[in-house]
């Protein structure tokens, strides 16, 4: 199992990498460099832009899901009763449901969401941020590690007293 959860763990990140590091740059890169081009050489690139980008948007949303659930499932057993983790597991996986939407959204073709493709600008900010935030929640849950690992008080301190571990309150 160890190498499947590697392996998932790997694809995951390297996927948040290239999905918000995409998302970044053709937020503060690619757009307003665009807005020198003219409209029809604008339309052109954008059209041949959202064609290569959608594939990787499409893929990476896949990729999300099959190697996120797969790493909530490893990890369930480790935080069984942590409130915590699952509160901001859950709240993360919601936020991220979003950010789904939005990037398919971004380059799709629904008339329905027409209205989010020409706001492209707007929509790829809340896209960022929100994804900013589901890298800072995870960051935060990854480095806490499970409840069961932590000390119920931050000022608790095992002390060790002829071979055996005694708590003592420090506050």
């Amino acid at each position: 199992m160890l190498i499947l959860d590697t392996v998932s763990r790997i694809v995951h990140v390297a996927t948040a990498i290239i999905l918000v590091g995409g998302s970044t740059f053709i937020l503060c890169v690619l757009l307003p460099s665009a807005k020198q081009l003219s409209d029809d050489a604008h339309q052109q690139l954008a059209t041949a832009i959202n064609g290569r980008w959608k594939k990787f948007v499409h893929g990476g949303i896949a990729l999300f899901l099959i190697s996120g659930f797969y790493n909530y499932f490893r990890a369930i057993p480790n935080h069984k009763g942590d409130g915590l983790y699952h509160g901001l597991l859950g709240a993360k996986m919601l936020v991220a449901f979003v950010v789904f939407f939005l990037a398919a959204a971004l380059v799709g073709r629904s008339e329905k969401l027409a209205g989010i493709r020409a706001n492209k600008a707007k929509w790829l900010k809340v896209v960022v941020l929100l994804a900013a935030i589901i890298v800072s929640v995870s960051g935060f849950l990854k480095i806490r590690g499970s409840a069961a690992q932590a000390p119920e008080s931050a000022a608790a301190v095992i002390v060790e007293t002829s071979g055996e571990a005694t708590p003592v309150s420090v506050e």
